[in-house]
């Protein structure tokens, strides 16, 4: 999969929504985000295609990739790794990057022509760069904290080549 989408481009970053068993829906305020939303890009484990369905029927642009959750139907639909250039900002999405310890390295090896690589997997926000100026951000979840104190997505804009204003939002606990 590859999107090219010129100009500033308001982006939602997501991961590990596993609906519906984490959560029946998306909440509500990730919902009202997506409505403001250019593009959305999720790193996987969505479990059920009705999620895919909902953020391509609202978005300009939906940059997405399959985790180790989802089954045959999501597979078919979207690819292990995706990549996009939004804003003139060149990203990578792939679900599942390994090891924290080494991480940086791993996929600035792996992914040398990027400027961002949006990944899931661990629940776990993240934002680092890589020697060579490759950033990695991991949205958590939306649905599912598991030990991190709330559940998470980002948002961000990328324009001129640049990516700004990176926010991340959090959940009060359930």
């Amino acid at each position: 999969m590859s999107v090219s989408y010129p100009g500033a481009v308001h982006l939602l970053l997501t991961s590990d929504t596993h609906l519906p068993k984490r959560a029946r829906t998306l909440p509500a305020a990730l919902l009202e985000e997506l409505a403001r939303a250019d593009a959305v890009v999720h790193a996987g484990d969505w479990v059920d295609t009705a999620t895919l369905d909902l953020l391509e029927s609202r978005s300009r642009a939906v940059v997405g990739v399959y985790g180790n959750n989802d089954g045959p139907d999501l597979r078919a639909r979207l690819p292990e790794v995706a990549r996009a250039e939004l804003g003139g900002v060149r990203f990578g999405v792939v679900h599942d990057t390994g090891p924290a310890r080494g991480r940086e390295a791993r996929c600035a090896d792996r992914f040398p022509d990027l400027d961002v690589l949006v990944f899931g997997h661990s629940h776990i926000p993240w934002d680092t760069t890589a020697p060579g100026g490759l950033r990695l951000l991991n949205p958590g979840s939306p649905t599912d904290r598991r030990r991190q104190p709330y559940c998470t997505w980002l948002t961000a804009t990328a324009a001129d080549g640049r990516l700004t204003d990176v926010v991340l939002h959090r959940l009060p606990p359930r």
